[in-house]
């Protein structure tokens, strides 16, 4: 640095030297001003200081773990680093947990999730809807819609085998069912109200353990909840206490309807056999006799267990493809009723020998109410056709 002595004595810096210096005190100035202002960068409240900025929680806490000083002659180490992994431990502690992706139960299950797979329309199969859009009732322009959602539905509430949790066999179930189609019968409801109560009684025994002396009291509750669903003017409580001889008192039914309606979420609509056999006859031109046996086959079904795990759109499908065989020569599951039944003749083949053995052990049975019931002249007599003895039963639906 340049000196100059003046006259007086004193010593006086250069004019140079004075800018230096003004510059270098500038400079440290500057660089105070951005430490200061750095200290407040990037703070966040959860987080806390996310600067690169040296604090004596952060990093200067990693620095100093390391110093050891003496002090009124004790040796004392400074703690910053177990305040900083404390620091880290809480940092973590807030961020949110990872999401696990966990698989969704059938009810959690959105409309893609159980979508069955559907058959595309082959080019030469003719739209049976096509000269429906003069009648509002038939919805033509989104028919196919709700029959794609129906069989979301079903699937969504399908019931899986429950007997093994359950202390009731599946004896006990057949006498209820058939019971059942007795008092269905005598208090003239129509069909889908038996097809919904015996599904209410499955999907409440599917979820709910029942006792042998109460699973009439379920049945009988099951009707009354379906006859009030599906009937114009239901029968009361009181004839459903009747027809039990009293086995069961009205508080009885009324609890018991409380607990089947929660137990099932309040969800009573999934679709009924019924629904699917009338769209599969329109689409195969089925006169009243073919429709009729269908029916009387899926009744069938109904006190037969085995029958509980297949959903009502394969049971409506082989219904109609058994009732084809036995009552016309030369029908076929062709393209046409594959799509409209979303089912080729493969899926239904199955279904449609298990329904023949009922058909074979119907005679003998014990239990006749839905055969004596199909034998009344209101149901055509179907039960008693010649088309449903064993040797026919076995040529057109067992040696195909």
């Amino acid at each position: 640095m340049a000196l100059r002595v003046r006259a007086n004595g004193n010593v006086q810096l250069g004019k140079r030297d004075a800018t230096l210096k003004f510059e270098n005190v500038k400079t440290r100035l500057a660089a105070k001003s951005l430490a200061t202002k750095s200290s407040h960068v990037g703070t966040r409240a959860a987080l806390g200081n996310i600067s690169n900025v040296a604090t004596s929680t952060g990093s200067t806490s990693l620095i100093n773990a390391k110093k050891v000083g003496k002090k009124d002659g004790k040796t004392t180490r400074v703690l910053g680093k177990s305040k900083a992994t404390s620091s880290l431990h809480s940092l973590a502690a807030k961020l949110p947990e990872p999401i696990v992706e966990q698989p969704k139960s059938p009810e959690a299950m959105d409309f893609d999730d159980i979508l069955p797979k559907m058959i595309s329309r082959p080019f030469n199969v003719e739209d049976i809807d096509q000269d429906d859009h003069e009648s509002p009732q038939l919805c033509s322009e989104y028919v196919k819609d709700i029959y794609q959602y129906m069989h979301y539905l079903e699937r969504k509430y399908k019931v899986e085998d429950y007997m093994e949790s359950q202390e009731i066999n599946v004896r006990m179930r057949t006498i209820l069912v058939d019971w059942l189609v007795q008092v269905h019968l005598r208090f003239h409801l129509l069909q889908e109200t038996l097809f919904l109560t015996i599904q209410l009684i499955d999907r409440y025994l599917a979820l709910h353990s029942v006792s042998k002396n109460n699973l009439q009291l379920v049945g009988v509750t099951a009707m009354f909840i379906a006859s009030k669903y599906e009937e114009m003017y239901p029968p009361e409580i009181n004839d459903f206490v009747y027809i039990t001889d009293n086995a069961y008192t009205l508080n009885q039914i009324k609890s018991t309807e409380c607990l089947m309606l929660k137990t099932l979420d309040y969800n009573l609509g999934k679709p009924l056999c019924l629904h699917f056999l009338r769209r599969n006859s329109k689409a195969a031109g089925v006169d009243a006799q073919k429709h009729t046996l269908a029916k009387y086959l899926m009744e069938l079904t109904l006190p037969d267990y085995t029958f509980v795990m297949y959903d009502p759109s394969e049971i409506a499908a082989a219904a109609l493809c058994a009732s084809m065989r036995l009552l016309e020569d030369e029908a076929e599951w062709d393209s046409k009723m594959e799509y409209y039944s979303n089912y080729t003749r493969g899926e239904v083949a199955p279904i449609v020998e298990k329904m023949a053995q009922l058909i074979l052990r119907s005679e003998t049975s014990k239990y006749q109410a839905v055969r004596n019931k199909f034998a009344s002249s209101k149901f055509m007599k179907i039960s008693t056709i010649s088309e449903l003895k064993p040797a026919s039963v076995k040529r057109y639906l067992l040696d195909s």
